[in-house]
């Protein structure tokens, strides 16, 4: 190991002791989670300042900064799937009427589509307002090496239809999906966690005697899976100041200004669906300013993490606790959000790709003949997009070729995914927090303890 990289090493671990003391003395997570993002881009930056001529020192230093920055995000993931199972098994139980969770499920996920339509309206208007083509997109090397890839995932997408999205929702192997093993695993661990409530509350009714076991049980072994997910939670300001670190450092000034028409234009239309949030949630009671103040911490995850579905336990945690959101929508909102009607990467995304490339074919993509069946397209095909980093490529695969469109730009794009993907990851989880409490209000639902 070189003296380079063990001086950087030393700076990183400096900069943790620094967000250590930091926390100390603020005792605010959104506080400290923002010193830790600030001094993570400082890190990234540094490394790519002082090193640009020595990528393997980049490279070496990174190696270890990962242990940071993906360690916490595998402990996140680590504890996502007990989670989701012990809170709906325990919302199911603790449901004082058990036909109002077919009521919770519809209405948030009718938001969550509702909010992935006017999420792809908002694309299109963007992509129109800006004027972006994909005229002056050249291929690279590493765009190039994209295209086969990209070619490789949309033969395995397109077969796919709507029956054969719904039956990948059906838990067939509960311990497979635990293990997080499909793009739906988390939908079908909400079904078999549903499945297992709904058992529980008929052994209630047939045997009184177990009520109090079953309730007593139920609730030892939710409290003690939320005290596990604080433990990780508390670890959030050292996770994202890694994450951006590894984020900053491999960002290519060249790429950015190359593209930087379209990244603008993305994060205006993310912007302005975050108002569209804010808009939603006040015509139900709720104060805007107060929602993304409370939501700020997750908000910062996501961005750094890429993960929609490694941010589920934040999310949920946040709705329970800070937005007093009901533990069973809180847990089904943030869920479905996962992995249905994502606003930034299922709406945004492929409706502006799609706006984009349309003319190259000798499409008009201003008629209503084109837009209206893309907003539906789009809405369909957000059922199942898996909730990481990359989801926003699959979103295109399925749209573009239902369109009839060509994929390439998706390859053209590839240098600045992973800076526009931060932005739409935080978009997609403010979603699912939205038709959370959107659902609270709608549904009346007193929260449970």
């Amino acid at each position: 190991m070189s003296l380079a990289v063990l001086l950087m090493l030393a700076l990183f671990v400096g900069l943790l002791f620094a967000i250590y003391l930091f926390s100390q003395k603020s005792k605010t997570l959104s506080r400290t989670v923002l010193f830790g993002l600030v001094l993570g881009s400082a890190f990234g930056l540094a490394l790519q300042f002082l090193f640009a001529e020595q990528p393997q020192v980049i490279n070496h230093v990174l190696s270890w900064v990962a242990v940071v920055g993906k360690g916490y995000v595998g402990l996140l993931k680590m504890v996502i799937m007990p989670l989701v199972l012990v809170f709906m098994i325990a919302a199911v139980v603790k449901l004082e009427n058990q036909g109002s969770l077919g009521k919770i499920s519809f209405v948030s996920i009718s938001i969550l589509l509702v909010t992935t339509a006017l999420a792809a309206l908002v694309g299109i208007a963007v992509t129109y307002g800006f004027n972006l083509s994909v005229e002056g997109l050249v291929a690279g090397t590493r765009e190039a090496a994209q295209m086969t890839t990209l070619e490789s995932k949309a033969a395995n997408v397109a077969n796919l239809n709507v029956p054969q999205m719904l039956l990948s929702f059906i838990p067939e192997n509960p311990f497979a999906d635990l293990s997080n093993t499909r793009s739906t695993s988390i939908i079908a661990v909400v079904i078999f966690g549903v499945l297992i409530g709904i058992a529980a509350r008929k052994v209630m009714l047939e045997r009184s005697e177990l009520t109090a076991p079953i309730r007593t049980g139920v609730n030892a072994l939710q409290a003690t899976v939320m005290s596990l997910v604080k433990m990780v939670i508390a670890l959030t300001p050292y996770g994202v100041a890694g994450l951006m670190a590894n984020v900053v450092a491999n960002s290519s000034g060249n790429d950015i200004l190359n593209l930087l028409a379209f990244i603008i234009a993305s994060y205006v239309a993310i912007l302005l669906m975050f108002v569209v949030h804010g808009i939603l949630l006040s015509l139900v009671g709720v104060s805007p300013k107060h929602y993304f103040t409370k939501i700020w911490p997750v908000m910062t995850f996501a961005f750094s993490s890429r993960s929609s579905a490694a941010s589920i336990p934040m999310n949920i945690d946040t709705q329970v606790n800070q937005l007093k959101v009901p533990p069973a929508i809180a847990n089904l909102s943030a869920s479905f959000g996962a992995t249905i009607g994502q606003n930034g990467c299922a709406g945004i995304y492929p409706a502006m790709l799609a706006m984009m490339v349309a003319p190259s074919v000798g499409i008009d993509p201003m008629t209503f003949e084109f837009i209206l069946p893309l907003i539906g397209i789009v809405v369909i095909s957000s059922f199942g997009i898996a909730g990481v980093g990359g989801g926003a490529t699959f979103a295109a695969l399925v749209v573009l070729p239902t369109m009839g469109l060509p994929i390439e730009i998706v390859a053209l794009l590839i240098s600045i995914e992973p800076l526009i993907d931060m932005a739409r990851t935080a978009l997609n989880v403010s979603g699912s927090i939205t038709s959370g409490v959107i659902t609270s209000k709608i549904m009346k639902t007193p929260q449970q303890d």
